[in-house]
């Protein structure tokens, strides 16, 4: 099955697609898809539900009725980013493969939907693009035991995007990273969220990239330098990890940032998949600030 959320931004409805491709309204069940709902055990009230019967539909997802598809999950407490977690792809940042994971943050009010328009920041050449597995914590984690206990803990996994802009990042940034990564829309999740049960580990996954159809990325997440379970058993030893939290667990070679392609501009048209995943569509604008009276056009 696969959860997703429908609708208005700020105003989507709860959904369960199932198996069959039907689409189903999981309002009677929960409100939203959100830290409450996983850390209660909502992934197996739906299943139940689907076994059961008594869950409305929403119409056919591909007659073109079917609202704007948004983030799988609301409003996440935390959003939590592995850096240069892509052995090739340390290399083409300049930088050595880290020994420990590297760890910054995002606001979590980046996350949008997975087909909503990216916005480049006012001025900004360098926004880039970056694939990644997304991990969502299902149950409250703090100083597990090993990286077995963290899979326990983990309620899915959806395709991420975080955007980045690399002179926020890099150039002006005094070595914050996060400068460069929390700009509105900078990332997009989704489509839908798969429940751990159909994935496993996260191990064996190809993720890809284009840009305006030509190929960007192409790499596969068993070359990840520190696995799902490793992350989120690091992690804990240092945060509490939050039902709902978001964990984008790095990008492989392929980026911008490598000098092999030239950065995202007005009017691009962005696309990234992973197997069982799923694929999210953006385009990107350029930001425009509005102008005000007496001030120059």
């Amino acid at each position: 099955m696969k959860l997703l959320r429908l609708g208005p931004l700020g105003h989507e409805i709860p959904a369960v697609l199932d198996e069959h491709g039907t689409l189903f309204d999981l309002s009677s069940l929960t409100a939203d898809l959100d830290g409450a709902f996983f850390a209660r055990g909502g992934i197996a009230e739906v299943a139940a539900a689907l076994v059961a019967g008594t869950l409305a539909t929403l119409g056919d997802p591909s007659d073109g009725s079917v609202l704007r598809v948004g983030a799988p999950i609301a409003r996440p407490t935390a959003v939590i980013c592995i850096g240069m977690n892509y052995a090739a792809h340390a290399v083409e940042s300049g930088s050595l493969p880290p020994t420990q994971p590297v760890i910054f943050f995002k606001h979590p009010n980046t996350v949008v939907g997975p087909y909503d328009t990216v916005l480049i920041p006012p001025g900004s050449t360098k926004t880039d693009w970056e694939v990644e597995l997304a991990v969502v914590i299902g149950s409250r984690a703090r100083y597990l035991s090993s990286p077995d206990e963290a899979l326990g803990v983990i309620a899915g996994f959806a395709v991420s995007n975080d955007v980045s802009e690399r002179a926020y990042q890099i150039e002006i940034s005094g070595g914050q990273w996060s400068k460069g990564k929390s700009a509105e829309t900078f990332n997009p999740l989704g489509p839908w969220l798969v429940p751990t049960a159909e994935v496993g580990d996260g191990s064996g996954l190809r993720l890809s990239s284009t840009v305006n159809g030509e190929p960007r990325q192409d790499s596969n997440t068993s070359d990840l330098i520190f696995d799902v379970a490793t992350i989120v058993y690091q992690l804990s030893q240092f945060m509490v990890l939050e039902p709902g939290d978001l964990i984008n667990t790095g990008t492989p070679e392929g980026v911008g940032l490598s000098g092999r392609f030239p950065y995202l501009a007005d009017g691009d048209v962005f696309e990234c998949s992973i197997d069982l995943l799923g694929t999210q569509r953006q385009s990107v604008r350029q930001t425009v600030l509005p102008t005000h009276p007496g001030s120059p056009s």
